[in-house]
């Protein structure tokens, strides 16, 4: 089963091409899910359908494509709601006061969150060979799609795995109720924040998998927007998310020659300056397809059939890019086993990372990466715990960040 995820710049059409894709696959023959989790909740008007929260299959005008709003809310109230009660029962039983227990179990970006894992679910139980996810704009896509990592590493940091060790300090804080209600409440947190470190797990694997997840990056060619999509670019690099493909919407043909007036030059200066974005963007090795400007706003299964085909022609919608190298990877550059002249470079692949301020701070065994607003925390493979930075460069797309041992903890 493929995923496809459409982003791009409010009102650049991303919803109107991921539904044009999946009306396009499901016309083919193939059982196609498009669900949206993009607040604005716009799918159902392209599609001319009512949608709800679980897949509805629009059988009159498309058998075999289905179609879901995601609905945040109430998946607030459902799973996230009885972990957030667990985690305030034991804040409470450790002597913390109800309000500001109710502060601290309030999880920034939690729907987001909630909304990628309702896409998980959905996209593994149904019939479906093809799930087209229609996201919310960009800046909060990037905030999606980094969340899984990013709650990880916090999680981890929080209730650590071993759960024994915290089970026992946990049953020491509930002042005077006893051991054994302790560790039942315990177990049961612990439990729920299994659980929930297992969805993100599989939320990460499921990001991460080139064969199986596709980025679609939608734009319209205007600089504003062509600038912003390179820095999305760089900020899904960063996160280790790679696009496989841009879509520029809303091209317009140039004019025929014998075109005169205000109008044909108005349309010649658009197209021209079209062009040129366009051209700039191939500078991007990213593929990219384009689709012209339509006289009627395309809505309906019928119009984003025929949309969808003017923009694929005969290629497959959801081909899955040639494979990338990794977007991150450590090699040695000098010395052998634990010699103290060794050195060593982690590698990270940020394409466009030379267009924009770049930041890198070592925290602890962490490595913050930081470009323009976006920040990532890389935990440092052990080998490179033990040694200190030591310099960084910019090798075209490549971020090499070089280490050396720390003689005073290399040797232990």
């Amino acid at each position: 089963m493929r995923v496809v995820l459409f982003t791009g710049k409010g009102g650049v059409g991303k919803t109107t091409l991921a539904a044009a894709t999946a009306a396009l696959l499901a016309r083919s023959g193939r059982k196609a899910l498009v669900v949206s989790t993009d607040p604005a909740h716009s799918l159902g008007d392209a599609l001319e359908a009512e949608l709800a929260g679980e897949p509805t299959e629009l059988d009159a005008v498309a058998p075999g494509l289905f179609a879901a709003h995601i609905d945040t809310r109430a998946l607030l109230d459902g799973s996230w709601g009885r972990l957030q009660g667990h985690l305030r029962t034991l804040l409470a039983g450790a002597g913390v006061d109800e309000l500001v227990a109710d502060e601290l179990t309030v999880l920034p970006g939690v729907e987001e969150l909630l909304a990628l894992g309702e896409v998980r679910r959905v996209s593994e139980a149904g019939p479906w060979e093809v799930v087209v996810v229609d996201c919310g704009p960009t800046a909060e896509t990037l905030r999606l799609l980094g969340l899984p990592e990013a709650l990880s590493g916090y999680l981890e940091r929080l209730f650590p795995a071993h759960r024994r060790a915290v089970r026992g300090m946990l049953a020491g804080l509930a002042g005077g109720r006893s051991a054994s209600d302790s560790a039942a409440r315990w177990d049961q947190t612990a439990d729920a924040l299994d659980g929930l470190a297992a969805q993100l797990a599989g939320l990460r694997t499921m990001l991460a998998d080139q064969r199986r997840t596709s980025i679609r990056l939608v734009l319209t060619p205007e600089r504003v927007v062509a600038a912003e999509s390179r820095r999305t670019l760089t900020a899904l690099a960063l996160h280790g998310l790679r696009v496989d493909g841009l879509v520029a919407n809303r091209v317009l043909p140039g004019p025929p020659a014998s075109l005169r007036g205000p109008a044909a030059r108005w349309l010649r200066e658009r197209h021209a300056e079209q062009q040129a974005v366009l051209w700039e963007l191939t500078a991007l090795d990213v593929p990219l397809r384009t689709a012209e400007h339509t006289a009627a706003e395309p809505t309906g299964v019928p119009a984003l059939v025929e949309l969808a085909r003017s923009l694929y022609r005969d290629a497959d919608p959801v081909a899955p890019g040639a494979p990338a190298a990794a977007p991150l990877r450590v090699r040695r550059t000098a010395g052998e086993g634990t010699a103290p002249d060794s050195e060593f470079e982690l590698v990270l692949r940020l394409p466009g990372a030379a267009d924009g301020p770049l930041d890198l701070a070592r925290v602890g065994d962490d490595l913050a990466v930081t470009i323009g607003v976006t920040r990532r925390m890389l935990t440092l493979p052990s080998v490179l715990r033990r040694c200190e930075v030591t310099s960084a460069r910019l090798e075209n797309d490549d971020l090499c960040v070089v280490f050396t041992p720390d003689p005073a903890v290399w040797m232990r």
